[in-house]
């Protein structure tokens, strides 16, 4: 071993509220996080986490212990993330949409030794299982504790490889697994960000997307690391997304899918532009290509073309932008820095290129596996790669076009079909807001392909939508039939994924 040793690999730690409390000595006036009218600088923001461990601690809380947060986005949730980040200590991010039993299982699995959560969502703890010590309200309770102690500078009890975040994934087909990401990520994850232009000195940040969840805790983490502010709103408020755009200097705003179409509608209605915006969007492959090159013109800004999870940040393939006013042709993506990918058949064993196959994953923005899970863990990390469940094709020169989850795939009479192939060619058309294709039951072909599609055009038919596809691909993907639904109607997860198996449960339905 290198001399050094143990006293050499201490001193090569970095952990997220070191990162925060060197940006609060080197500029502790610069605004750090802003909230309505409510400015909090950097030094205030020091002086606050550090009261918010004095009262943690008094609690009980120590180093490796579960915080529960039930709350909106606001000033204190970042706080609590602060300060859990300094005693060692990991905030489990609740999901507030969820339905009690979900939220029963999410608290009970990381047995939390306090819940703080906001008046709004905190009385949905009456009646649920928890297992909590205490619950502490954000607001006058919450004011009135900090209050009682020192804002003296708190001794950090943490370590790069602790974990600081439980962000709980979509659980689309069961309850959600609690995904685990230490300092190390969160770290890494913002350093993959400025590589790959996702993150800008001197730029801040809207934190719009719930904090529960990577869209809204990576980046705001990853700005206040970076000595920026960040603009804190209470979920999608397009009208007060774009009154910040048009004030503030700011880096990367995400919008998710989802909620593009209202975004454009609000900036076209109030004519309102951003000061000064780098980049916009998210995951390209599930937005209307049209609507790509409607909002980059809005917003003077080029569009994301990301491909990412919650268990590996903005990493794998996040690298690539559409350039403004761009209706693209394709989507393919680019690899994002500092990491290393596979593409595997069944077997783990490499495709070749132009085939696709399973994501494996390696690199320091992965997180540290899921909460109480050993089986599951044991069977996603195995040969040591994280296997993603998602298929990717290379492409000749090196880029990766997204294909489907592996685990949704439709088998029609022998033959594999991915509904995303499906997806991109309906979302090409102008006259279509919204596609999914998801699978039907069928006595002959065992399974076959069948769409849900929101039209913008009313006259469009499903004769027009099954012409978009006749020759793009092979007849045996064809959707067998098209419904027409509202895009209120289409099933929703909260981070804007199309919940597929409440689809079909409708056919079974009628």
């Amino acid at each position: 071993m290198i001399a050094g040793g143990a006293l050499a690999l201490a001193a090569a730690q970095l952990t997220v509220d070191a990162a925060v409390r060197e940006r609060a000595r080197c500029g502790p006036q610069r605004t750090a996080l802003v909230e309505g009218e409510r400015r909090i600088s950097y030094g205030q923001l020091q002086a606050r986490v550090n009261r918010l461990c004095r009262v943690l601690q008094g609690l009980g809380v120590q180093r490796g212990e579960r915080i529960a947060v039930l709350s909106e986005n606001r000033t204190e949730f970042v706080e609590t993330m602060l300060a859990a980040a300094t005693l060692g200590a990991i905030v489990a991010c609740q999901n507030w949409r969820q339905m009690p039993a979900e939220l029963a299982h999410c608290l009970t699995l990381v047995e939390p030794r306090i819940v703080l959560g906001s008046a709004r969502h905190v009385p949905r703890l009456a009646g649920i299982q928890h297992g909590a010590q205490q619950v502490l309200s954000f607001g006058d309770e919450y004011e009135q504790v900090l209050a009682n102690v020192s804002d003296e500078p708190f001794s950090s009890q943490s370590h790069s490889e602790d974990l600081l975040l439980i962000i709980y994934t979509s659980g689309t087909t069961g309850y959600p697994k609690g995904a685990a990401i230490s300092h190390r990520a969160e770290i890494a994850r913002a350093s993959i960000a400025m590589a790959d232009g996702q993150l800008h000195g001197g730029r801040g940040t809207i934190a719009w997307s719930p904090l529960y969840h990577i869209g809204g805790s990576d980046p705001t983490l990853a700005t206040l690391m970076n000595g920026d502010t960040v603009f804190i709103v209470d979920g999608f408020q397009p009208g007060e997304m774009l009154e910040i755009m048009a004030r503030e200097v700011l880096g990367n705003v995400t919008l998710m899918p989802a909620a593009i179409g209202r975004f454009i509608e609000e900036a076209q209605r109030t004519g309102l532009r951003p000061k000064s915006l780098k980049t916009c969007g998210a995951m390209a492959d599930l937005v209307p290509r049209h609507q790509i090159a409607e909002v980059t013109t809005l917003l003077n800004a080029e569009f994301r073309n990301t491909f990412g999870a919650t268990e590996t940040g903005g990493a794998p393939a996040s690298r690539h932008v559409i350039a403004v006013g761009v209706t693209p042709q394709n989507l393919s993506k680019v690899q994002s820095s500092f990491c290393s990918i596979r593409l595997v058949d069944e077997h783990d064993q490499d495709v070749p290129d132009g085939t696709p196959g399973e994501v494996l994953f390696r690199g320091p923005s992965l997180f540290s596996g899921y909460w109480n899970a050993p089986e599951v863990n044991a069977e996603d990390f195995r040969g040591g790669w994280f296997h993603m469940g998602d298929l990717l094709r290379r492409n000749a020169d090196g880029t990766l076009d997204f294909v489907d989850r592996r685990k949704y795939l439709i088998k029609s009479g022998g033959e594999n079909i991915y509904p995303a192939e499906i997806e991109r060619l309906l979302l090409a058309c102008p006259r279509i807001a919204d596609a999914v294709v998801v699978r039907q039951a069928d006595p002959h072909w065992g399974e076959v392909p069948v769409a849900f599609v929101v039209r913008t055009d009313a006259t469009l038919t499903a004769q027009d939508v099954l012409a978009l596809c006749r020759g793009q691909i092979a007849n045996y993907k064809l959707p067998k039939a098209v419904h027409f639904i509202s895009e209120a109607d289409m099933p929703r997860s909260e981070t804007g994924k199309v919940k597929r198996f409440e689809l079909e449960a409708r056919l079974k339905h009628g």
